[in-house]
């Protein structure tokens, strides 16, 4: 008795295409595999550089830095790490290499506005509000560049020790350090906010 093999159709739109066939087919200079990639990729790495630099226009600069770098480098792109890992860590050095080259100050109204409250918010509840964003703002300054970013990818983007220690190229131990050290610095800052 013959057993069928089944056949797996190829992929009908660029979408279903996976990662690493789009690299593959970008570092060989096609455009429209890299668009594809970077549609995909790009609205969770502008989260992050917003999170990292806590400005919307210099986080998309920064993304679309990135992708520039991304795509002139795509050949030494081996896959040994996913293509989305691969932007972590270049999105993530780019972002770090802006908040060292910044003075030790950044203005406040460059951070942007606090979302809008619900209908039904009080105005005292909206004021604490803000305060509390505002303070969590000038805490994030007293981290150094390096415990802000596992900081901001461990616990606003929920990524694994893992994935940063392979996003920002340092051993899962020191990320560990480095959140660990963030936490206590923000705890200490926002006390008030307890």
């Amino acid at each position: 008795m013959a057993v069928a093999r089944r056949q797996t159709a190829p992929p009908d739109t660029e979408d279903e295409v996976p990662d690493a066939l789009l690299a593959v087919r970008a570092a060989e200079g096609d455009e429209d595999a890299f668009g594809t990639l970077v549609q995909r990729h790009a609205p969770p790495l502008i989260r992050l550089a917003t999170r990292l630099l806590g400005n919307r226009p210099e986080a998309e600069d920064a993304v679309q830095d990135a992708f520039i770098s991304a795509w002139r480098r795509l050949p030494e792109f081996h896959g040994r790490a996913a293509f989305g890992t691969w932007m972590y860590r270049i999105v993530t050095n780019r972002c770090l290499n802006v908040l060292r080259a910044r003075k030790p100050e950044a203005p406040l109204e460059a951070a942007g506005e606090v979302p809008a409250p619900e209908w039904d918010a009080s105005p005292a509840r909206i004021a604490e509000a803000r305060d509390a964003v505002r303070e969590l703002r000038e805490a994030l300054d007293l981290l150094t560049a390096e415990q802000r970013a596992c900081w901001v990818l461990r616990e606003l983007d929920g990524q694994s020790y893992e994935f940063i220690a392979d996003a920002v190229g340092i051993s899962q131990e020191a990320v560990r350090a480095r959140v660990f050290r963030a936490r206590r610095c923000l705890t200490q800052a926002m006390g008030a906010w307890r």
